[in-house]
């Protein structure tokens, strides 16, 4: 199945041939009836892409692994990570939230990593995934989703309060997720869907 390119304007499909692919490699690509960008040129290489993925892997575990924060209020100590953020809401009564936290900051996140990672490290050695397309698909719909970034800001803000009332020490984990959330926005800026389907076409030559 030939490449194909959507105008995010006018919803117009292109047929991405050898010399559309040539020209969004090496400069912009505009929508032939409506002149709206298709595709920005982006040299970047597929190893750098999957180097990111296996950074924001690490980071992701780490993040999931050590202490999120630590609360020190005449002489007892507390400390949770970030499944345990979520565990503490569902037992102070909000399931709903404690599913959307899980959902939002620790789900959509690996699910996004490992499916960048099943998709681009056959393009290393020029083979492809099996249900390439059906994984990307999914891969797209589960981006909107991902929410470290907010997670991030709420997180700052309830340090920020808490600290008037006991002692908070911010944990490793605290790190590793302001720096997944870093990687996860280069690999969203790397990976969009013309980028890699110029990945895959220059696969199969």
């Amino acid at each position: 199945m030939p490449m194909v390119l959507v105008c995010p304007a006018c919803d117009v499909v292109h047929r991405a041939d050898d010399e559309i692919a040539h020209t969004a490699s090496t400069g912009r690509l505009r929508c032939a009836r409506c002149e709206a960008v298709l595709h920005r040129p982006r040299r970047t290489r597929v190893d750098t892409a999957v180097a990111l993925a296996l950074s924001a892997l690490v980071l992701f575990f780490l993040g999931n692994t050590y202490p999120l924060v630590e609360f020190q209020i005449n002489g007892a100590r507390r400390e949770t990570n970030l499944p345990g953020a979520a565990l503490g809401l569902y037992h102070a009564g909000h399931p709903a939230l404690a599913l959307l936290v899980l959902l939002t900051t620790v789900a959509a996140p690996l699910a996004q990593i490992l499916a960048l990672l099943y998709l681009l490290i056959p393009l290393l050695v020029k083979r492809r995934a099996r249900r390439q397309s059906t994984v990307f698909r999914l891969l797209m719909q589960i981006r909107p989703w991902t929410f470290i970034e907010v997670f991030m800001l709420g997180a700052l803000v309830a340090m920020v309060r808490l600290s008037a009332y006991a002692k908070v020490v911010p944990g490793v984990a605290l790190v590793c997720c302001g720096l997944l959330m870093m990687c996860m926005a280069a690999l969203t800026s790397l990976t969009p869907a013309a980028q890699f389907w110029y990945w895959v076409a220059r696969s199969r030559r």
